[in-house]
């Protein structure tokens, strides 16, 4: 019996949603919760061990820890749109940030996938149950099914 195909996921790096994700009919629509986590910001190139996969950055990114310790990498450029500081953290600084309520687009996996990061270099994997997240800014991510039920709430199906 052939394995299906392992289904891949581009990060486009332009801002919108994917047409991968709005055309596919179990896509939910999602808005970030409000989290504190932990930030600093890369002043060198590194790599970031993420729980889906190793992920490049660039100086002036930000790489952030969660509440179990896990890690990952938002870029300089669209951090702020993504976070803000919570006081005495001054905008820019390593600190404590919270995220900001935006909508996603959300698809979950019934199988296996990769994701590719918009630096082309970067690849997470997923597993069945995670999801496929959608930031409308060009990026894709995954987050475990465990993960996005307490960092997001669904709004409804996606058109």
């Amino acid at each position: 019996m052939a394995s299906e195909p392992l289904a891949v996921f581009r990060s486009s790096g332009v801002n919108g949603f994917s047409t991968a994700i709005t055309g596919n009919a179990r896509t939910l629509r999602a808005r970030k919760l409000e989290h504190e986590v932990q930030v600093r910001f890369t002043p060198e190139p590194c790599t970031i061990q993420t729980k889906e996969g190793t992920v490049h950055a660039r100086p002036g990114d930000a790489i952030l820890t969660g509440i179990d310790g896990e890690h990952w990498r938002v870029s300089h450029a669209r951090f702020p749109h993504k976070y803000r500081p919570l006081p005495p953290t001054t905008a820019g600084e390593a600190g404590v940030y919270v995220s900001l309520p935006n909508e996603v687009l959300a698809l979950p996996m019934e199988g296996p996938f990769l994701v590719v990061l918009a630096d082309q270099v970067s690849r997470l994997s997923g597993r069945a149950g995670d999801f496929v997240v959608d930031y409308g800014d060009g990026s894709l991510g995954i987050v475990a099914a465990s993960v996005f039920a307490t960092t997001y709430e669904i709004i409804d199906a996606a058109p």
